[in-house]
């Protein structure tokens, strides 16, 4: 398959999509952007509690 056939099926298969509206895709976009930041969150929180720790641990060992 060329690349010309596979970018017109692209297209082809792109027209034949039912795309969401908007007023069901913002709020889908709003949750995944509240939902990504949360897990941002939880796992900055996550990597600087484990910093403590290791930290913690290199101290408890290097005296």
């Amino acid at each position: 398959m060329g690349i010309k056939k596979f970018t017109q099926e692209v297209i082809k298969e792109g027209k034949r999509v039912r795309w969401p509206k908007k007023d069901v895709l913002i709020p889908s976009i709003i949750v995944v952007l509240v939902v990504s930041a949360l897990t941002g969150l939880l796992l900055m929180g996550e990597d600087a509690l484990g910093k403590q720790l290791i930290d913690a641990l290199k101290n408890a060992f290097n005296r």
